[in-house]
Order: C-alpha cells, then sequence, then structure tokens
C-alpha cells in the first residue's frame, strides 16, 4: 500500500514512501536476519560525542511470546487494538548519563535516540517492514516489568512486522490506515535567519529553476 509524501521538491524515495502503517501481517514472522539488520541500522546512527545513549530492549513474539506479551500490556488500549497483529515490538530507551561520567546528565540523548529510531523506521521499510512508532506505552509499567534502572529513559515503543490487509482493521484505523498523509506547510515550522520568518518556498523552487 503505497501512500507517498507530498512534496515541494523531490526527496529521497525511502523517505517518501515510509509512513506510520498499522496494518500487520499476523501470521508472517519477521525473519530475524533482518532484526538484527534493524539494529544495525540503528547502531550506525549520529550521536553527540560518539556516546551512543540509546538502548534497546527486542521483544519478537517467535522469540518468547511471553515476553512478547508482557511488552504488549504496557500499551495504551487503543494502541493495543492494532498492534496485536505485529510481530515485533522494540523500546527505545536512553541513558540520560554520560557514559564517561555518571555524575553529569546528557540533555542531547532523547535526540540521538529519536536519531537511531529514526534508522530503524527506514530500516525496515527498505526491508518490506512496517515499522510504527507510538507514545502511548506505560513508561513506569515497562520500567518495572523489565527491570530497566532509574538513569535510563524509556521514550517509545515501536511496532514492526510485515504489511496485512488494512481492511482487518476497526475503526477508526481502518479510516485512518487509507486517509491521505499530511503533513504542516513548510512556513510553519522551517524558518530562515531568525524565528518566525517563514522559508520562501516559491523563491526557493525558482533560484534552483533558474541555474
Amino acid at each position: 500500500m503505497e501512500k507517498l509524501a507530498s512534496t515541494s521538491v523531490k526527496i529521497n524515495d525511502l523517505l517518501a514512501r515510509r509512513w506510520s502503517a498499522r496494518s500487520f501481517d499476523e501470521n508472517r514472522p519477521v525473519e530475524g536476519w533482518k532484526i538484527l539488520s534493524l539494529c544495525e541500522a540503528a547502531r550506525w546512527a549520529p550521536s553527540c560525542g560518539g556516546d551512543e545513549p540509546w538502548r534497546f530492549i527486542i521483544f519478537d513474539r517467535n522469540q518468547s511470546e511471553e515476553d512478547f506479551w508482557r511488552a504488549f500490556e504496557t500499551l495504551d488500549v487503543g494502541n493495543q487494538k492494532w498492534v496485536k497483529r505485529a510481530q515485533v515490538l522494540i523500546a527505545v530507551v536512553a541513558d540520560t548519563k554520560w557514559r564517561g561520567d555518571r555524575q553529569q546528565n546528557n540533555k542531547w540523548a532523547p535526540f540521538d535516540a529519536g536519531a537511531s529510531a529514526m534508522s530503524i523506521y527506514l530500516q525496515a521499510f527498505d526491508l518490506g517492514l512496517y515499522a510504527h512508532p507510538m507514545a502511548g506505552f506505560d513508561t513506569e509499567r515497562l520500567r518495572k516489568e523489565f527491570q530497566i534502572p532509574d538513569d535510563y529513559e524509556p521514550y517509545a515503543m515501536i511496532a514492526v512486522g510485515y504489511p496485512g490487509n488494512p481492511e482487518d482493521l476497526e475503526s477508526p484505523y481502518r479510516e485512518r490506515e487509507f486517509a491521505p498523509r499530511k503533513r504542516r506547510p513548510l512556513g510553519e515550522n522551517f524558518f530562515v535567519n531568525q524565528w518566525g520568518t517563514p522559508i520562501n518556498q516559491s523563491e526557493l523552487i525558482k533560484e534552483t529553476t533558474n541555474v
């Protein structure tokens, strides 16, 4: 199911095609080598000072169904309704302290963990998988269930699996699956030279065509 991003200029095909689908094939396991591929993609993300503050807990229902469902139970009820068909859950956690100095907070850790997680989304899509990140989960329950130390903060859960049939989703998720992708206009979030001055999309396009 293709849902290409509508962009003012061409972007990388993988970025344009990636989207957060909810329809997974509950009968098709994710191969071990593909799970490793997701981990390797995340491993090579950029990080401040090379600290690599990201940590990921992989819950593969085909390796340990019990642990997968324990992680699943930390999700909000709304997310559970569609994640139940996913094959893999990945908890995204960040180390809040620097590796070399545990007395100092690493305030860039969430930024770096997000960059590492984005590598997972893109690598998954390149492998024919869907990867859908979620904020809707009980962080403290996840921490308690899987003994996550206090210095480490859970930030997201990612559902991973092969594409399924969108018609199998219940409402309102079925309608959302077929709805077109949307983003705010560039000028609302991208500024030039100072805060609040929107980027001039048409002017930049004109400059490009005149080169």
